[in-house]
C-alpha cells in the first residue's frame, strides 16, 4: 500500500513538471493563498523572523555576560589558589566572588565554573552542606573536571557520614573517561566509602580494579595491600 501510494505520488509529480499549465494553476492557488490570507501569512512570518532575532539577541547578551563574568571570575580564582577563601567567596568588594558571580551572571559558562570552585572552597571550610549545593549544579563534558566534582561531592558526603552517598559519587568520578592518573584516586576513595558501609565485597573490587587495570599508578602498592588485608 505504501509503495502505490509512494508511485501514484511520483506520477503526480511528473504530471506538473511535464504540464506548464498544471504547474501554473498550482502557483495561481498559493498565490489566490497568500493573497487572501495576507494577515495569517505575515503574523507566521513576523512570527518566525521574531523567534530568530531573539536567539541571536539573546545569544549575544549571553556572550557579553560569560565576557564579563570570565574577568570577575579570573581575580576570585587568584584568591582561591592564595589560600583566602572567604575572598575567593565573597569578593573584595571591588571584585565579585564566585557566590555572586553565580547570582549575577548565572546562565554563563564562568557561572558554571565558580559553582565548582565555591563547592571545593566550602569544602576546604569545613561547610561541606553548602559544598553539596554548589557541586551539585556544576556540569561538564571536561575530561578532568566533571570526575573532580564528583570525587568532590563524595569527600563531602563523608564529611557527613554519608558513606552510601559518598560511594556512588566517587564511582561515577572513577568510571567518567578513566585515565591513568585520576581514576586509580578515585577508586581507593570508593573502596574507602564501601569499607564505611562494612560492604567489603565492594571494597575488594575497587581495590582489585587498581591492582589489575592501573598497575604503574601510585596507587598501586597501597591497592594491593589493601586487597591483602581484606583477603583476596
Amino acid at each position: 500500500m505504501a509503495k502505490k501510494k509512494s508511485q501514484e505520488k511520483h506520477s503526480q509529480v511528473e504530471e506538473l513538471l511535464e504540464n506548464p499549465e498544471a504547474l501554473a494553476e498550482k502557483f495561481s492557488k498559493t498565490e489566490d493563498f497568500i493573497e487572501n490570507n495576507k494577515t495569517l501569512v505575515f503574523s507566521v512570518v513576523g512570527v518566525i523572523a521574531l523567534v530568530i532575532a531573539s536567539f541571536f539577541v539573546f545569544k549575544y547578551y549571553v556572550d557579553n555576560q560569560n565576557s564579563i563574568a570570565q574577568a570577575e571570575l579570573f581575580q576570585a580564582v587568584y584568591y582561591f589558589e592564595s589560600d583566602s577563601l572567604e575572598l575567593a567567596l565573597k569578593g573584595d568588594g571591588n571584585n565579585y566572588g564566585f557566590v555572586e558571580i553565580i547570582d549575577k551572571f548565572g546562565m554563563t559558562e564562568a557561572a558554571n565554573l565558580a559553582n565548582l570552585y565555591a563547592g571545593a572552597a566550602y569544602l576546604q571550610q569545613g561547610a561541606s552542606p553548602l559544598a553539596v549545593v554548589y557541586l551539585k549544579e556544576f556540569s561538564s563534558d571536561d575530561l578532568l573536571l566533571q570526575a573532580r566534582a564528583y570525587s568532590l561531592l563524595g569527600d563531602a558526603y563523608m564529611e557527613q557520614g554519608r558513606f552510601a552517598d559518598a560511594s556512588e559519587q566517587y564511582d561515577m568520578a572513577a568510571d567518567y573517561k578513566p585515565n591513568e592518573f585520576f581514576t586509580p584516586v578515585y577508586l581507593m576513595k570508593a573502596a574507602l566509602a564501601y569499607e564505611k558501609l562494612a560492604d567489603t565485597a565492594k571494597a575488594k573490587e575497587r581495590y582489585a580494579t587498581i591492582v589489575d587495570e592501573f598497575k604503574t599508578s601510585n596507587e598501586y602498592q597501597t591497592a594491593a595491600k589493601e586487597l591483602a588485608r581484606l583477603g583476596s
